[in-house]
């Protein structure tokens, strides 16, 4: 790609990337969104798949008969935060905002289906672009795979911003990269009393108070020292009086392991934990799980074919540290196998935080990479056909 173009692309893919953040919308109701991305796609001559989703978009490049289907997503949802960037095209919906780099996600996409499309003919398969709602509810990816978008797909990949790698850093690894993200939500029923005669009553705030602080043994006593896992409690209510033992406690939080034995050993552990205490003081307490996607695991072979593109592209390749934050890209990962990477972005800021950004020079390096990346797969899967 020419100087000339190279800009071109550059300041096309600012403009959607702007125009996306000044009119964010939650998960599920990304129907402004929706529409902003349809409109583009068709703008282009690209084709839109017919796949039930209320918001959401799936659109594809390439359709040589018989050759193989990959997948590209991107995920459009926003946050409930109010911005404080002060940027020009700052969110124009008081208390929400793109504050976890979607629409930077979605532009860079969009910019890797242009791309495509200008090569169309030269496609030995097809490249199927997700444009995904609903990731920040974990719920998005799962009304995908029902569509049925991705039955015939033979490789999925996807990326994500990352502040704290610069401009031009492409981090990817086998295995997990990113953590389960399971929540909890804990009430323990106690009887009122008093606060001058707790003997009349059970406490619930005593009885979760110790729940609480048991909980943080799991991580240092039921989980190895090579392995990982977070439980933290991060909301905690009791009470309406200073003398009143109330007749109920309740905290919540969230579990997060990259390897499912793992957690699947922790959220057995954690129940163990609260049922037990709880009945020994004599407070029944309610668990109610809220599972999150699993790990977001890596394919080794997907994983090394992305590094070597990305070198190839001239960009420097490291191994990340696993994020601890959930993805609902995980789902896909479960079906199909592939690859999720981050890119450098330079940011000021880490995810969800109300001054978020994104240096906007990585928006060409994203879209050229997912294009070189979608192109290399088709070339691989086709040319393992043909072996076969």
């Amino acid at each position: 790609m020419s100087g000339a173009a190279g800009l071109e692309l550059e300041q096309r893919l600012s403009e959607m990337r702007r125009r996306l953040h000044e009119q964010p919308e939650i998960a599920h109701e990304e129907y402004v969104t929706t529409a902003t991305i349809r409109g583009w796609l068709l703008e282009a001559g690209i084709r839109i798949a017919d796949y039930p989703l209320p918001t959401g978009v799936i659109a594809e490049v390439g359709g040589k008969r018989g050759g193989p289907i990959v997948a590209v997503r991107a995920d459009i949802d926003a946050l409930p935060i109010q911005e404080a960037t002060g940027l020009p095209f700052a969110s124009k919906r008081p208390g929400y905002m793109h504050a976890c780099g979607h629409d930077f996600h979605t532009a860079a996409v969009l910019g890797a289906a242009l791309l495509l499309k200008e090569r169309e003919s030269e496609l030995a398969g097809t490249v199927r672009f997700l444009f995904q709602p609903a990731e920040e509810k974990a719920s998005g990816a799962k009304l995908v795979i029902e569509s049925g978008a991705l039955e015939d797909v033979s490789a999925i990949f996807g990326l994500h911003n990352k502040p704290d790698l610069p401009v031009g850093t492409v981090g990817v690894k086998a295995g997990p990269i990113m953590a389960a993200a399971d929540g909890f939500a804990v009430e323990v029923m106690g009887r009122g009393s008093h606060a001058a005669s707790p003997e009349a009553g059970r406490d619930p705030i005593v009885s979760a108070a110790h729940i609480v602080t048991a909980l943080q043994s799991i991580v240092s006593r039921d989980v190895s020292s090579l392995d990982s896992a977070v439980v933290s409690v991060t909301r905690f209510h009791a009470g309406t009086a200073w003398n009143v033992i109330p007749e109920r406690a309740a905290f919540d939080g969230t579990i997060r392991t990259f390897d499912e034995s793992v957690r699947a050993r922790v959220l057995e552990k954690f129940e163990r934990v609260v049922q037990g205490i709880a009945e020994a003081y004599g407070t029944p307490a309610a668990v109610k799980r809220i599972p999150g996607p699993p790990p977001v695991h890596n394919d080794a072979d997907w994983a090394e074919r992305v590094g070597r593109t990305a070198e190839r592209l001239g960009l420097t390749v490291v191994e990340p540290r696993p994020s601890p934050a959930g993805e609902d890209f995980a789902f896909y990962l479960k079906r199909v196998p592939g690859a999720f990477f981050f890119l450098g972005t330079s940011g000021p800021h880490e995810w969800h935080h109300p001054a978020f950004d994104a240096d906007e020079r990585a928006l060409p390096i994203a879209a050229k990479l997912l294009a070189a990346v979608a192109v290399d797969a088709i070339a691989g899967l086709a040319g393992e056909g043909a072996g076969r």
